[in-house]
């Protein structure tokens, strides 16, 4: 089996880097009119940006609402608008679902796609899939894509004005990258692409959590005060790139399950991805029998900068059997990446992590 390595086009990271927006493209010969999806925050922060940046590159736009969630529905809804519009380019700006739409989007039209994320809350901007949900919020698909996005553009400063929360669970998100691509490499697993990983891809996903280790705290000190510092710099790339090409290049592993199963429960709705992933991490390494110094440390990780370590912490508390039973089985899906662990892995033998590792996060707690 052949090894794969996919990257973006172009990844462009810096302060206002939105003012280079239409230069960046016009490099690359992305042309308009461009359809740009886009949330309320987003479009509220950047439009008279864009008015500048892309008027300058002489590239025409139209700007699409964001409805909020994944669904087929909403990206039925985009590709008719960019049908209408002539588009020539989709761009997404925003958080990790309106990245995911407009992919897909773009995907469906055989259109290039660039993308503009104004939170580091995931590692979706760089990769080649989407995460599709159903209307009430679960988790229903992922698609995946022949190539990458032709250019992705992090505006540090937009990201430091955002929400900390969305920086954190960007961590969270990030905290799997290394474990799920160590547990594919040790299986044998193929990556998100179908081919094996590269020395390379496993090599970004360790920095990605060396750089969670070393920097997070101060990243997020940094975003609490809404400046720009080497350590925030450094976080929004792990959070972004790193965790983007090692998951993609190096594989998922059950972190991933584990949260794809909890959108079962409709108290975990409130709740993001990596908040919900941060947990799954903990399954994970309960789940593996991980030495207690390394579970130690992610637990150490993730209280020092308010990531979920209990059922509790993801609006789970409480689960009936019942309704564990149902998590366990989604994760467990056929298919899901659950199955990358080096071992079989059972409903019965999720159900039990789950619980365990609850327990694990109240007694650290304690």
């Amino acid at each position: 089996m052949n090894t794969v390595f996919c990257a973006p086009c172009r990844y462009t990271q810096g302060p206002n880097a939105t003012e280079s927006l239409g230069a960046e493209m016009a490099s690359l010969g992305l042309k308009g009119p461009a359809l740009i999806v886009a949330g309320r925050s987003a479009r509220s922060q950047l439009e008279h940006i864009w008015q500048k940046t892309l008027g300058e590159a002489g590239i025409a736009y139209a700007v699409h609402p964001f409805g909020g969630e994944c669904t087929h529905a909403e990206v039925a809804r985009i590709v008719s608008t960019a049908r209408a519009i002539g588009a020539n380019t989709i761009l997404g700006a925003g958080g990790g679902k309106a990245l995911d739409t407009g992919r897909a989007a773009a995907a469906d039209l055989g259109l290039p796609v660039v993308n503009c994320p104004t939170i580091a809350s995931t590692d979706a901007p760089c990769s080649a899939l989407s995460v599709i949900y159903n209307e009430a919020g679960e988790f229903q698909e992922y698609r995946f894509y022949g190539k990458n996005p032709d250019l992705v553009l992090v505006d540090t400063q937009v990201i430091a004005n955002a929400p900390v929360r969305q920086l954190i669970s960007g961590m969270g998100d990030a905290l799997s990258t290394w474990f799920e691509a160590r547990a594919c490499a040790k299986s044998g697993a193929r990556n998100m692409r179908g081919g094996l990983p590269t020395r390379s891809a496993l090599a970004l996903a360790e920095l990605c959590y060396k750089t969670l280790l070393a920097d997070g705290v101060e990243a997020m000190h940094s975003a609490e005060r809404k400046v720009i510092t080497p350590a925030l710099d450094r976080i929004i790339e792990a959070n972004t790139l790193l965790s983007g090409l090692g998951f993609e290049s190096a594989g998922l592993a059950a972190a991933h399950s584990v949260h794809n199963g909890l959108t079962a429960v409709l108290g975990s709705h409130a709740f993001l991805h990596g908040e919900k992933v941060a947990f799954g991490v903990i399954v994970q390494l309960v789940m593996e029998g991980s030495d207690r110094a390394k579970l130690n440390e992610v637990l150490s990780f993730s209280a020092s900068i308010g990531l979920p370590m209990t059922l509790a912490d993801i609006g789970c508390q409480d689960l009936s059997k019942e309704m564990l039973t149902a998590v366990a089985e989604r994760a467990t899906a056929p298919g899901e990446t659950i199955h990358n662990e080096p071992f079989e892995v059972t409903r019965l033998i999720v159900a039990d992590a789950i619980v365990a590792a609850d327990a694990v996060g109240l007694t650290f707690k304690a």
